[in-house]
């Protein structure tokens, strides 16, 4: 791994851990062997190690989604969708990436609030537009008795985005709670719409 690849992986696990606030330049550089001072070879400053680690982040977080459901294939449609969000929080509460990317896409930094969010919206219409795809496709198939699938998927969204929230501000046992009382809602409703 080359000395950039080193420090982006040092600052996930600082950002991840204290925030953008919390995380400091020295440690990073510590914690990688170098001095801080080094660090200005790779980064113009911790506003551009922080946004190239958080899109790194992302891209790999969209890859192993992406991963995750296509090894649900042989379930039932239900079964993926259901699987797939308690995926994330799995992940959340296993993997430093899905905690960090979770995190800044909620609550970013004030002071970089626009340009995180140039690299979390293109992700997240990213995930939509590919649960769009899915949903029309079953829905075409016959699997899926819905007049909107669009709807559907934009339902889904916001269903993940009620349950992550809630296990980034209120934890695991919360974000399983809402997931449990809401699935069955979503999943009855989405057949009406």
């Amino acid at each position: 791994m080359n000395a950039k690849n080193t420090l982006l992986e040092a600052a996930l696990s600082h950002f991840a851990k204290d925030g953008y606030e919390g995380a400091s330049l020295q440690k990073i550089a510590e914690e990688v062997g170098i001095k801080k001072p080094s660090i200005y070879a790779h980064f113009k400053g911790k506003d551009e190690l922080f946004l190239q680690t958080l899109k790194g982040a992302l891209d790999e977080e969209g890859t192993r989604i992406i991963r995750r459901y296509i090894s649900l294939k042989d379930q039932p449609l239900e079964q993926r969708l259901k699987g797939l969000l308690e995926y994330l929080q799995e992940e959340y509460t296993r993997s430093s990436k899905t905690k960090f990317v979770l995190r800044m896409a909620y609550f970013p930094p004030s002071s970089l609030h626009d340009q995180v969010m140039e690299l979390v919206f293109p992700f997240l219409d990213s995930m939509e537009k590919r649960m769009i795809r899915v949903m029309r496709h079953h829905a075409s198939a016959g699997h899926l008795p819905v007049r909107d699938p669009d709807g559907a998927a934009v339902a889904y969204m916001t269903l993940i985005d009620g349950v992550l929230i809630e296990m980034v501000c209120g934890g695991l046992e919360g974000s399983k709670r809402r997931l449990a009382a809401s699935w069955p809602v979503y999943w009855a409703g989405i057949h009406h719409i």
